[in-house]
């Protein structure tokens, strides 16, 4: 069993835990127009790699709050473990992060397109 340390109320038993899955996934917004065969690719494929994968997790059986774990999927050994709306700060962390095709929609990549200036 593994022990995960909550970043709220320290280590616990896994059984006191879920995992929601990978985490930082451009989820489509509000506006989008998708086909539902494009919202079954975003809802039910998901990688499965060996090695290190950010995922979300929740502490359901404690204060029900949830964090971000780097964790490697081969030997479950936990390299980091971070709050929602942060991004990993260890090397390997760093690494799955930016190695991630789903982190942008391309709406959020439209946006962030330098804007013109109005001269």
């Amino acid at each position: 069993m593994l022990k995960i340390k909550c970043p709220y109320c320290g280590y616990r038993n896994e059984s006191e835990f879920s995992c929601g899955g990978e985490a930082h996934i451009a989820r489509p917004a509000v506006s989008n127009k998708i086909t539902d065969s494009a919202f079954c690719e975003y809802l039910f494929m998901r990688e499965n790699p060996k090695g290190v994968f950010l995922e979300r997790w929740c502490h359901t059986s404690g204060c029900r709050r949830w964090f971000n774990i780097a964790r490697d999927t081969v030997s479950h050994e936990i390299y980091e473990i971070y709050l929602m709306g942060n991004t990993p700060k260890t090397v390997k962390g760093k690494k799955a992060y930016q190695a991630n095709w789903r982190r942008t929609s391309k709406a959020e990549a439209a946006s962030k397109t330098p804007k013109r200036t109005k001269k």
